[in-house]
């Protein structure tokens, strides 16, 4: 939850702290992988071969290599290409069928042999998930509103990253002038279609009275919503933040002497 760039330079300091390590390596390698950008795709190959060299039959960093050889341009780069080949080879013998690798396997090969109308269906896929998370995020960030106007306690969130981000956006959404948002939210789905109605009717309304050519005014209808995606956003940072600091506060005091 820190980010990429922490995790690459956690695993670069215990690296250093305690040598070399196929699972420091491995984190390093998917920390460089997740940035997806060639210079990071080079850091990341670099990380899992000097990985390979200390434990030759290291799963973990064998799946790892393969995902980013099939992710690989196979024009630009033509090595990892034929390098997947030998590591996929290379993980049958080692992994037994129905094993973990073996799954992440097949679900590497399976997206990296999809064709543009898969691709499709996927994003579709996608979509209505995140629809549907949205949704319940709606209902949840309702519900806990509706807990904090009758005066019921809230708890301590400890380390869980959804109740912190709930405690975070009831923090941010209290106050009169919060009321218009936290109504958007509860009703959050009517209130997107009931937006896109006023903003298409007051444009069209005003191209068709002839006062305007071109309106964009119907747009301002827009601002309510917006501001209410901002709070959300603005709270799952917050609780983010808080939820790390919390386990960074666990691990100095775990550390020992």
């Amino acid at each position: 939850m820190g980010g990429y760039d922490a995790v690459r330079a956690a695993a670069e300091a215990g690296l250093k702290e305690c040598g070399p390590d196929p699972v420091l390596f491995r984190w390093l390698g998917q920390a460089h992988a997740a940035a997806d950008d060639d210079d990071h795709d080079g850091e990341a190959e670099a990380a899992y071969r000097n990985g390979l060299a200390v434990a030759a039959d290291d799963l973990g960093l064998l799946v790892s290599y393969l995902e980013l050889c099939l992710r690989s341009d196979s024009f630009e780069h033509p090595g990892r290409a034929r390098r997947a080949v030998v590591l996929q080879q290379r993980i049958e013998e080692l992994a037994p069928p129905g094993s973990p690798e073996r799954e992440r396997v097949d679900d590497a090969t399976g997206w990296a042999g999809r064709g543009y109308w898969d691709d499709l269906k996927v994003a579709a896929v996608q979509g209505q998930a995140q629809q549907a998370a949205e949704a319940e995020q709606s209902v949840l960030v309702a519900d806990a509103l509706r807990r904090a106007a009758r005066g019921e306690s809230s708890q301590d969130t400890g380390e869980d990253l959804r109740a912190a981000e709930l405690a975070a956006a009831v923090e941010l959404l209290q106050g009169s002038r919060n009321a218009p948002l936290r109504l958007l939210l509860a009703h959050r789905v009517e209130a997107y279609v009931l937006t896109f109605v006023a903003s298409f009717g007051l444009n069209k309304a005003l191209v068709w009275s002839g006062v305007l050519d071109f309106s964009l005014w119907g747009w301002l209808f827009w601002a309510p919503m917006l501001v209410a995606e901002a709070k959300l956003r603005q709270a799952k940072k917050l609780g983010r933040e808080r939820v790390i600091a919390r386990i960074r506060a666990r691990h100095s005091e775990m550390q020992l002497p």
